[in-house]
């Protein structure tokens, strides 16, 4: 017998909420890794967390070393700006 369904809505428990953001987030940017490698794609991953925290992942030689260019937080939002380039 498989696990049942989760309801998909945020987690109130901040400790709970905390945890599972940790380990989606590593099993996210686990499954882009497979992706890269499995089908030759280019794939980046930009997540930040409910305190502002960046984590990144790129696969692509022609990115930059870090991928996020630039970017801005105002009014308790973000906006960025990711600059890709291939070379010459």
């Amino acid at each position: 017998m498989g696990r049942g369904r989760i309801e998909i809505k945020k987690i109130e428990n901040v400790s709970s909420r905390q945890v599972t953001f940790s380990k989606r987030g590593t099993g996210l940017m686990k499954k882009a890794k497979e992706l890269a490698i499995l089908c030759d794609a280019e794939v980046g991953v930009i997540i930040f967390s409910s305190t502002g925290k960046l984590y990144e992942f790129a696969s692509s030689r022609y990115v930059p070393n870090n991928p996020l260019t630039s970017f801005n937080l105002y009014n308790n939002s973000m906006s960025l700006c990711v600059v890709l380039t291939e070379p010459s």
